[in-house]
């Protein structure tokens, strides 16, 4: 029986069928961007990144990936086989770059079976986090000491302290025990799908065209996704309205109508709109169904609102 690992086209597509089977949404698949599928259920959006070996995973796709997932308040996540030569083990969490990275089994269990990973990687080892609060209190339920439950679990008074009032994670070895002892259970799950914080203040005020800048929209241009911006709408309200913006650069038709189709079907999973910019003045007010505006149109407008007052109108145009 071979040992060498799966391709990593045919992982993509079992995680593909895996989600779409469980109720996902998901996208086409882009081999060239930062990310190779997103996937919604519900209020849950996923933008993943597929590799056999994680340490092929740069910096600069982590960097692209966190811009797209703050936007639209998804969650990034890197799933691969193995890093360097270690495979990576069925329900642990490890991390690169700031992404949380599994093994496709890991996504099976959470998928399936609605079991999520406990344990997480970090220099030096396996580890997991307590919920001092249960400890404590089911410490005192069974009339235990620090002293007492300290003796029981092979460790320290203090280190029982430091469980209880969270400052230091623990060993599954010893987090377990415990939770024999207590009878109870007392570790987290890892939170995989957390929108990641906002690391760039002024990553939306440098962005191109100039003339959406100027209109009040703050721009992340992108270079590692099937588009070539996102628009953000800087509203007093909480929640900003979102657009994936593809700029004309000289393309032709066919390339054009082939990101027409992209645009079409990531603007569905995620749900927002799409939209081009164009110089070309004479160019149509929809391609495939894609509404088009053109940068004199946007230079004339006095407020967000016409923009997307104009998007609205002219989208399925024919």
């Amino acid at each position: 029986m071979s040992n060498m690992p799966m391709p990593r086209d045919q992982i993509i597509t079992q995680i593909n069928e895996l989600l779409s089977k469980h109720g996902f949404d998901t996208s086409n698949i882009y081999d060239r961007s930062c990310f190779d599928l997103v996937a919604r259920k519900e209020l849950l959006l996923l933008l993943m990144k597929v590799l056999v070996n994680v340490e092929g995973f740069s910096v600069a796709h982590a960097q692209e990936i966190k811009r797209v997932a703050r936007t639209f308040f998804g969650s990034p996540l890197l799933i691969g086989l193995k890093s360097k030569n270690e495979v990576l083990e069925e329900n642990v969490v490890y991390e690169r770059h700031g992404i949380p990275v599994i093994a496709p089994s890991t996504l099976r269990n959470i998928v399936v079976e609605e079991v999520y990973p406990e344990i997480f990687a970090d220099r030096g080892g396996y580890y997991v986090e307590i919920d001092g609060q249960i400890v404590k209190e089911m410490r005192e339920q069974h009339n235990l000491s620090l002293k007492d439950l300290a003796d029981l679990a092979h460790v320290s008074r203090e280190t029982i302290y430091k469980y209880e009032t969270g400052r230091v994670r623990a060993q599954p070895e010893t987090a377990f025990l415990l939770e024999n002892i207590l009878n109870m259970r007392i570790t987290l799950s890892v939170n995989l799908f957390a929108v990641p914080p906002n690391e760039e203040e002024t990553e939306i005020k440098s962005g191109e065209p100039r003339e959406l800048v100027d209109l009040g929209f703050g721009v992340i241009n992108t270079t590692r996704t099937p588009f070539d911006a996102l628009v953000r709408a800087e509203a007093t309200s909480k929640k900003a309205e979102s657009l994936i913006t593809d700029l004309e650069k000289n393309r032709n038709q066919k390339v054009l109508q082939k990101m027409a189709n992209n645009l079409h079907d990531l603007s569905a999973v995620i749900g927002t709109d799409a939209v081009f910019i164009m110089e070309n003045k004479n160019a149509k007010e929809c391609i495939d169904g894609l509404p088009v505006v053109k940068s004199w149109e946007i230079s004339e407008m006095k407020d967000p609102s016409e923009f997307l007052k104009m998007i609205a109108e002219r989208k399925e145009c024919s």
